[in-house]
This record gives structure tokens, sequence and C-alpha cells, in this order.
């Protein structure tokens, strides 16, 4: 059984810090079909449209009937574990410093034999669940879990390496005046964060929610304005050696389109608070928590994006707001890259209208804070980087795979 992780001791600021490696992380352009299955956290393999065959390790032509129809599909992930063994020692610099490891063949219902990374508490020949997740080098790798949730299962250290388990990790929440700030420094409280930071700017200026906000566990209130370069970087450097997951939750939501609209003030507000004070984040804060991905526990490990879905498809009633969120999402995806060779994970959770006063006018299905910081934790304990929560999103998210100009019609009716 997995052992209980402990709250680890307090950093010897004189001790080296590890430079953060990262595992071989080279993949076909094939392979990464299951690289975008494990970023949603889906198991998907290769399905022969011709023979049904269910094919794995990834190739571009079926191993039965040669056929090149072959999609990534959803499959049942159960199996039993045939063999394993433990490695001691390694060649490779990333593994050498994490021996010893346990890897094994999995039999799958659905047919392939899969060598993967092992749980610590699966054993030969019981029955396991497979699972896609990416690991420190944005790759897909598998690994077999119990068939049934363990106590402790997440602490396993094979299984925090490849996800953002917010337990004992000190977490930034950048804007705690909105009910979704509000709503985050409560669950990753909850979920037992270290300690959550919650910035806020214009400390002295009162709002509702204040009394609340300071009475949550481990919460501690720091002074951020996302829109003043010099209080972003005034933080990085008092506590950016502190934290390990930035959850950005600074919104700044208008109705309006672009012809309609007269001036450019809120359009400049708008990419001052959303695209701007991310980018102001990401210089700040990106350095060392790229830095810091080999601190063990206390490792630096994500940061979260909360995007409107109308990144990926303009919503005209919200038309300037949407322009922005798609300026955020494109940057996320080059910080992606930036932070990946710290091994850290850029995190875009994409929802529909929110339960706020907002989106007061927009009819339902919405959002409630609440499940959308739910939606973040989970997202952060399954290590995935792409996450959609709503109805709205979801919808959004299908229609954009079969005919995007269609969802573009259907959004300016």
């Amino acid at each position: 059984m997995t052992e209980p992780l402990v709250r680890p001791k307090r950093k010897n600021p004189l001790k080296r810090t590890r430079l953060p490696l990262s595992p071989q992380g080279t993949r076909s352009r094939t392979a990464h079909g299951l690289t975008a299955a494990a970023a949603e956290g889906r198991f998907a393999l290769q399905t022969c449209l011709d023979c049904g065959a269910v094919v794995y390790p990834p190739r571009d032509a079926c191993p039965s009937c040669l056929s090149a129809r072959l999609p990534f599909r959803d499959v049942a992930n159960g199996g039993t574990l045939l063999a394993e063994t433990t490695v001691q020692t390694s060649t490779d610099p990333y593994f050498r410093e994490r021996m010893p490891w346990r890897v094994g063949a999995v039999k799958l219902d659905a047919g392939p034999i899969v060598v993967a990374h092992l749980h610590g508490d699966v054993v030969e020949s019981g029955r396991v669940r497979l699972e896609f997740k990416l690991d420190r080098s944005g790759s897909a790798v598998a690994i077999a879990l119990p068939e049934k949730d363990t106590q402790n299962m997440a602490d396993d250290p094979h299984l925090r390496e490849m996800t953002c388990d917010p337990k004992f990790r000190r977490v930034l929440i950048t804007d705690g005046r909105s009910v979704v700030g509000q709503a985050m420094a409560k669950t990753f409280s909850d979920a037992g964060a270290g300690i959550v930071f919650v910035g806020l700017a214009n400390v002295w200026k009162p709002f509702p929610g204040l009394d609340t906000l300071r009475k949550i566990e481990r919460v501690e209130i720091i002074p951020l304005d996302i829109t003043d370069t010099e209080s972003v970087t005034e933080q990085a450097e008092q506590n950016g050696a502190r934290i390990d997951i930035v959850v950005n939750t600074a919104e700044h939501v208008r109705a309006g389109g672009i012809v309609g609209r007269h001036g450019m003030t809120i359009a400049r507000e708008e990419m001052d608070i959303r695209y701007f004070g991310l980018l102001r984040l990401a210089q700040a804060f990106g350095p060392v928590l790229r830095s810091r991905g080999a601190d063990g526990v206390n490792s630096a490990t994500a940061f979260v994006n909360l995007l409107s879905v109308h990144a990926l498809m303009n919503w005209p009633e919200f038309g300037s707001y949407s322009a922005a969120e798609a300026a955020c999402l494109s940057a996320a995806q080059c910080m992606r890259a930036e932070l990946r060779p710290g091994g850290v994970k850029v995190v875009n959770v994409m929802f529909g209208p929110l339960d706020t006063e907002w989106f007061q006018t927009v009819p339902p299905p919405k959002v409630t804070p609440a499940a959308l910081a739910n939606a973040v934790i989970r997202a952060l304990k399954q290590g995935v980087e792409d996450v959609f929560v709503g109805d709205v999103a979801e919808d959004v998210r299908a229609r954009l795979a079969v005919n995007p100009k269609a969802l573009e019609r259907e959004m300016a009716g």
C-alpha cells in the first residue's frame, strides 16, 4: 500500500537546487495521437476501420490488414498485469535520479500488450487500469494503476511525477476579488495545498467575500496587481521561489462586439488585464517555475490559465472579450513550449458562460465558480493540459471537430 505523503520540511536556502531533467520525449507524428488523448485525460488507441483491430504501438498501417485507416478512438482501459520488473539503474539521467523504477507488460482487454510504468499498488497477475499521462517532456506514457482506487493512491511517487497534485504544494491565485478567485482559494485549501497566496489589487479596498476569504485555512493575502509590472515583479522576487502552482483568475468580461463598440477604452482594458496581465505573470514567475522543476515534493509543477471556450470560436455578443481570450490561448501555447524544459505544465481550462453577474443576461446552462474550481483540481490531479468545463464548452468543442464553419454561422445567429 502506498505510504502517505509527508508534509515536506522547509527547504534549506543554502542547499543546491537540482536542475530539472526530462525523460526522452521524441515521438513520431502518428504517436502524438496518444499525446492528444493524454492531454485531455482520455485513453485512446488506433482502431482499424477495415478489420476492427486495436493497434499499439501507433503505426501508419494496420499490422493485420495493412489498411491506412487507423484513427484514434477511445477504448476500454482495463487489463491484466502479465509480468513486471524493477529497474535498479539507468543510463538515462532523468531516471537515474529516480531509481528504482517499476515497469511491466499489461495485456489489455481490447487486445494489445502495452509496456507501462507501474503504480506501487499494482501486483503481478492482478487487474489494472491503464492510463496515458503526460510525462515531464510533455509526451504521452502509459501507467498501470490499480483497478480500484486505493488509500493514498495519489501519493505514489511515480504517479506524482506525472501529475500536478496540489497536496502540500504552494499556490498563487492572482485575483481574489472575483467570485471565481474566492472559490479557487477555498477549493485549493480543501485539496491540501500547503499555502494559498491570494493576490489583491488595492488591498485597502473592501469587497464582498473579503472576510470569508481571510477565514479560509492556509490562505495568505498578498498585494498583487497584474496590470502593474512593478507589482508583479515584486511578488515574484518575494514569493516566486515559494510558489509551485500559479492560477490566473484575472477576468475582464464586457458585452459587445467590434464594429458596434465606440472607442478603444474597454478593448485596452481587456487586453491589459487578460493578455498583458498573462505576459507579466509569465515573464515574472515563468523563469523561477522552470528552474524549480526538480525540487521533489516542493517542485514547481503547473501554470493554470482560465479561458473562455470562445477563445476557440468568437462569440459576437462578447466579440471583443472573445478576441482577448484568443490572444491568451495563443500566448499559453507559447508558454507551454517554454516551460516544458522545466517539467512545468501549462493547463488551459476552458469554460462556457459563468454563473456570475457579468453573464447574468445569458441563459443557462452556466458554470458555477465552485464547479470551475473543482474542475481545476481534477485537472491537476490527472496531469492533463486541456480541460473543457460545462455543457457549452463541451458542445463548442464537439461541433468544432465536426464543422467549424457551421458553428461560426450559428454563433453569429
